[in-house]
């Protein structure tokens, strides 16, 4: 990609997001969030100007990039207690969702790529280290930071053959990896294909950040109890799908209309009020979160509508807000992830797996590498129907042996993947890259 396709690129993308945003709500979120963005930036960083210790400057595309890269700030925090912490998003849901974040000291939305928006933003904010969460390469901000000789990491990179990079047409975007002064991978194979590259930029296979943040999630870290949740389960058996799409939900609405003893919660990937419908639609018996939140547990102790063929309280659970997914798979028996059935693939299977629980997911993994090594090590089940849907979901529910021992497969793969963030951490303290 030349520079002016790129420039191309942005243009269409601003006019695109103009175009949808009066009736598409992230695209909406996308413009009005950055409405006077440098103004605000400049207040708050002006607040914080008598500060004296190192700013880092962590850059996230969406949500699921914040997690991971989440272990790394938090524990550079406790490092340098002193240091300032600037986080940034691109995508509304990420923003939105942890604009409340209490381990930032300021949380803004990154401008769209420009070489004046580069400069004033890095102007402004003054990082003496930016951390690169897996993705979302800008041109102008990643040439702004290296022209300025300021520390630029990759954390947790994944990289695969059909990507630009490897393309005859990619050489902005190798040009763009040039900019790194330390690349993170989660793999060999992506190693082996920069490798290719030829680049000057150090490669380190550290492995992926995400294992050491769910097993953080895991062991207590936010272990506040979800009292609704187990009042919804008692001592059913139950089964906790997360980050479900359509496609997803059509595969599993039969065994849930079916079957009134067993508990379902369904956490779909997105909560605007026409999807909430579509699922409403699909599971007959459900009830939303909110009006558990609203009724209290009570609502669940009331008996069942009498009559003919009567059914009894809900059992399937619809959760209608965002950050509660990670510890909902705590309570399940059997775990279910969605994506699977989509073009775009496996949503993050490990928020699952770290709780020792089987999880099963839809057939488009490959893109996933800890969705492929998930099922090898024997802790994921990949369903391609219902009916197989079904079939799984009974073997596991009738013999607690095997899915104990399916568990127990996903918790030990999860285990024996940590220590990424530790890694990073060294290569920063070894390198003194938190002095001024």
């Amino acid at each position: 990609m030349s520079i002016i396709f790129y420039h191309l690129f942005l243009l269409l993308y601003k006019l695109g997001i103009r175009l949808i945003a009066p009736w598409n709500r992230k695209a909406k979120l996308w413009l009005e969030g950055r409405q006077g963005l440098f103004d605000r930036i400049r207040a708050e960083m002006a607040t914080a100007a008598d500060k004296s210790g190192p700013v880092v400057w962590m850059h996230c595309s969406s949500l699921g990039e914040f997690e991971q890269g989440r272990p790394v700030l938090e524990e550079l925090r406790r490092q340098a207690p002193g240091c300032r912490i600037v986080l940034s998003f691109f995508s509304p849901s990420g923003y939105t969702t942890r604009k409340d974040y209490k381990g930032a000291d300021h949380i803004f939305y990154l401008p769209l790529d420009s070489p004046g928006n580069a400069r004033a933003f890095i102007d402004l904010v003054k990082p003496d280290l930016v951390l690169w969460v897996k993705y979302d390469y800008w041109y102008y901000f990643l040439v702004e930071l290296k022209k300025r000789n300021i520390p630029l990491l990759l954390i947790s990179g994944i990289f695969r053959e059909d990507q630009p990079f490897f393309k005859w047409y990619g050489r902005l975007h190798r040009y763009m990896l040039e900019c790194f002064t330390h690349l993170f991978v989660q793999t060999e194979a992506s190693k082996q294909l920069l490798q290719r590259l030829r680049l000057t930029t150090p490669v380190t296979v550290s492995g992926d950040t995400r294992f050491d943040r769910v097993i953080e999630i895991a062991a207590g870290g936010e272990r506040e109890p979800l009292s609704l949740i187990a009042a919804f389960c008692g001592q059913q058996q139950v089964i906790v799908a997360g980050s479900t799409w359509e496609e997803d939900e059509e595969e599993l609405d039969h065994y849930a209309n079916t079957h009134p003893d067993i508990r379902f919660i369904v956490a779909p990937h997105e909560i605007s009020e026409a999807r909430l419908q579509e699922v409403e639609r699909l599971f007959r018996h459900s009830m939303r979160y909110s009006v558990l939140e609203k009724q209290g547990a009570g609502v669940l102790a009331r008996p069942p509508a009498a009559g003919r063929g009567a059914w009894p309280q809900p059992n399937v659970l619809i959760i209608d807000n965002i950050g509660m997914l990670s510890r909902l798979y705590r309570y399940a028996t059997i775990t279910y992830v969605g994506g699977g059935f989509g073009d775009d693939g496996v949503h993050n299977v490990l928020e699952a797996a770290v709780y020792g629980k089987p999880v099963v997911f839809g057939p488009v993994i490959e893109k996933y590498i800890e969705a492929v090594e998930l099922t090898e090590s024997g802790g994921g089940l990949i369903i391609d129907s219902a009916l197989e849907a079904e079939k799984v979901f009974n073997r596991l529910l009738q013999n607690p042996q095997e899915c104990q021992e399916t568990g127990l497969a996903s918790s030990q793969y999860v285990h024996s993947k940590k220590g990424a963030t530790g890694r990073i951490i060294r290569y920063i303290q070894e390198n003194r890259l938190l002095t001024n």
